[in-house]
């Protein structure tokens, strides 16, 4: 009986300090709960997740049953100059490698989005406004709209025969004679046209620009009939384009031939098969010579030949022609006024070119730095992915445009007139090409559904751009303020705070189709490219991080991923269960916020405290019922003597004995001699699990840092505690101190507590720069 009652004092000894419930203990005159489910943040995504299958394995691969399928295209364009129209003829081959039997396919006709009976305008409320500009009211109530869907001619077999097909908004479903079975292909002609919008006017992805001169820069994309994705996942990917989610599309070989005036120069998705007929003798010499250049790029066209043929518009016209493998996209870049300069970046052990192509508008900046950084980013994609597998990377400038395709970007940042920018337009300039080379990988190659996972595109791609942002900081200091980094706007945890701490009302998870989703930019770009750092920085580190990560990429290199194929690999290649980040990051709008609730200081005795005395009168028990014990006391409480202070852990008797008799001599000279003992209850106010990084300010003036695990949150989701042994007396406790979590709260983040300050002393110490 007397042992039933020391163990069961003991087992009150080990909770008697906590003020949080960590296993839920009910007091006896305590009302009796409901049972609930499974509410813990750790559980795993069981729910969320779909079950793995055939096609997608458990560990986050392609399963032995993956198949994709195949659309390859033969092209035949022609740009009109004069009325900015585009003519096509195109043969698409599609190859049904899935296990069904398909009785119809479907095409995308995304500029179906401009044309004059588009219902996406109608979609967006609207109010009315006290005042319009004039073009403005012109364009919303009284003109009849730009017309720039798709003119379909016609749509035939390969034996030229029409076939059936309906055509709802920005979708074309064609009707096939018989069913394809696995294994077949089919192919099959259109010829369109459409009507080139003027992107500076409607922000359309891909259209012209006028210059001053009455020239036109164009970037032509989504310009032609494209083959839908049919995946495992959704069959065919039928989501309608309203304007802002993007493309989900097959892989597959184009062939391509491009009509434009003989005096345009122009670059392209794929390799240029006649390069000797369309350059000069000029041209073909500084391409070989910049093809053996890695520093400084070499300049095709001058901004003075740019500028020459600018005063011409000729009358003749020039055909361009290209082939591009294993891609999911074609777009082009085409005008009179393109300088054009390139340069080698070495990816492996082979070379890739990298290129630009920009009007005289765009320097000095352009010429100065733009392939620099196009080289730049292709080195750090290549390193946290995998090898850049094509043979170039183009960065074209069309004002107001950032948007990616294979090969081939549109990039925005535009000096003044006279040729003077700012620094927010640098960097900016900067970041779109960084960004928009980078999606050269995601979604261009780990080719995700952009169409219903933006972020899985943009999010991740995001991410990565931070990488590579401060990667081209250090390679290129001169390009940068001195001695600073570069100044990322999305990746630091510091910086999607403000969102975070939002109004709940419009806020979405991420896990939410773009299109329905508020803060896009926010929501789709900088939370998950935050997460993914958080993860990298705090969470796993960068070694299990970036293998993860590289997996992952590697893995799904020319596959369409889902977002479980992601979060499988990156737990799968790091053994770091994250199932608990993953559902609060990414399907909750939960916020963090960790601080220090409270801080206790103890001192060790051998006399009996007053909790210990309270249990054992309570249980009829006499101090003789119990074994040596060594006691903490509060400073401050009933029983505390401020000698206590001044004693040393040899002073207690109880604590020397067990030494003496269980710790072998040789040890003793190692061990610790604590002299004050702090019990922190840190809180969490915040729906986030977070590691708690504890930054310790010691009274020597010295720092030490601990960082407890998210996990600490499993069983208590509102406060735990700590209790840390120290040699020296702590002065100050900092949670997050260099805010690496997303803290949206940071007045609980610091014990003692910081003084709030007056709104003029606030002021005053912004203006300083400090804190």
């Amino acid at each position: 009986m007397k042992l039933v009652k020391y163990l069961s004092l003991i087992a009150l000894f080990l909770t008697a300090g906590m003020a949080y419930a960590q296993d839920g203990d009910v007091e006896k005159d305590e009302a009796r709960k409901p049972g609930h489910y499974n509410n813990n943040r750790f559980k795993q995504l069981y729910e969320e997740f779909s079950t793995p299958n055939v096609y997608r394995s458990p560990n986050g691969a392609p399963g032995p049953q993956y198949y994709q399928q195949r659309a390859d295209y033969e092209m035949d364009l022609i740009l009109d100059d004069k009325t900015s129209r585009l003519y096509g003829t195109e043969t698409i081959t599609y190859t049904n490698n899935s296990p069904d039997e398909l009785e119809y396919l479907w095409v995308q006709l995304d500029q179906n989005v401009r044309a004059r009976d588009s219902k996406s305008p109608l979609i967006e409320p609207s109010g009315a406004t006290p005042a319009e500009l004039a073009s403005s009211f012109v364009g919303k109530y009284m003109g009849a709209g730009f017309d720039g869907g798709f003119k379909i001619d016609y749509v035939k077999d390969k034996s030229g025969n029409p076939l059936p097909h309906t055509i709802n908004r920005t979708m074309m479903r064609i009707d096939l004679p018989e069913a394809m079975e696995t294994g077949d292909k089919f192919t099959f002609s259109i010829k369109w046209w459409y009507n080139i919008p003027d992107h500076t006017v409607d922000r359309a992805r891909s259209g012209y620009e006028v210059f001053e001169d009455g020239n036109k820069g164009y970037v032509i994309a989504q310009f032609y009939p494209r083959m839908a994705v049919y995946s495992d996942v959704e069959g065919w990917q039928n989501s309608q384009f309203w304007g802002r989610d993007e493309f989900a599309l097959p892989f597959g070989d184009f062939e391509v031939n491009i009509t434009v005036p003989a005096d345009h120069v122009l670059d392209a998705t794929g390799e240029l098969l006649n390069r000797k007929e369309v350059f000069s003798s000029t041209m073909m010499n500084r391409y070989e010579k910049a093809k053996k250049e890695y520093k400084e790029p070499v300049q095709i066209v001058t901004e003075a030949e740019a500028e020459t043929a600018s005063k011409g518009f000729a009358s003749g016209t020039k055909t361009w022609k290209f082939k591009a493998e294993m891609v999911r996209d074609y777009g082009f870049a085409t005008s009179r006024r393109y300088m054009w300069d390139m340069m080698a970046v070495k990816i492996g052990n082979r070379d890739v070119m990298a290129v630009s192509v920009y009007p005289p508008e765009g320097n000095p900046l352009w010429e100065d730095w733009s392939t620099k950084v196009v080289a730049s980013t292709l080195e750090t994609y290549s390193r946290m992915a995998f090898d850049y597998p094509y043979h170039k990377a183009i960065s074209v400038h069309a004002k107001n445009q950032g948007m990616e395709y294979p090969m081939i970007c549109w990039n925005y940042g535009r000096p003044d007139k006279d040729g003077n920018y700012s620094e927010r337009t640098k960097y900016g300039m900067f970041g779109v090409v960084i960004h928009e080379v980078g999606h050269n990988y995601y979604p261009m190659i780990v080719n995700s559904d952009e169409r219903q996972w933006t972020w899985m595109d943009e999010g991740i791609n995001t991410f990565v751009q931070y990488v590579a942002e401060q990667d081209f900081g250090e390679k290129y200091p001169e390009a940068i303020a001195p001695n600073t980094k570069y100044p990322s706007r999305r990746g630091p945890a510091k910086n999607i705070v403000g969102y975070m701490a939002g109004d709940q009302d419009y806020i979405m998870p991420i896990m939410t189709k773009g299109l329905n989703t508020y803060s896009f930019g926010a929501n789709a770009y900088s939370k998950p490219a935050t997460g993914l750092n958080i993860l990298r920085e705090t969470i796993m580190g960068r070694e299990l991080f970036d293998y993860a990560f590289k997996t992952y990429s590697q893995r799904w290199m020319f596959k369409h991923p889902t977002p479980e194929d992601f979060f499988r690999t990156m737990e799968d290649a790091s053994a770091v269960d994250l199932d608990w980040f993953w559902r609060a990051w990414f399907y909750t709008t939960d916020y963090t916020d960790i601080g220090v609730k409270e801080v206790k200081k103890f001192y060790v005795t051998s006399k009996m405290n007053k909790e210990v005395r309270e249990m054992m009168e309570a249980r009829g028990m006499k101090e003789s019922d119990l074994p040596p014990l060594v006691y903490l006391v509060e400073e401050g409480s009933e029983d505390f003597d401020p000698s206590m202070k001044n004693a040393t852990l040899d002073e207690v008797t109880t604590l020397q004995e067990y030494i003496m008799d269980n710790v072998p001599a040789e040890d003793r000279a190692a061990m610790k001699n604590p002299k004050y003992f702090y019990e922190v209850v840190f809180e969490k106010p915040g729906g986030i699990p977070m590691p708690i990084i504890a930054e310790i300010t010691y009274a020597d003036g010295s720092t030490e840092r601990i960082t407890y695990p998210a996990q600490i949150w499993r069983k208590n989701d509102a406060e735990v505690g700590k209790v840390i042994a120290s040699e020296k007396e702590i002065t100050k406790i900092m949670v997050d101190p260099d805010e690496e979590t997303a803290d949206i709260d940071t007045s609980n983040n610091a014990w003692p507590k910081r003084k709030k300050l007056g709104e003029f002393n606030k002021f005053k110490n912004e203006v300083k720069g400090e804190e």
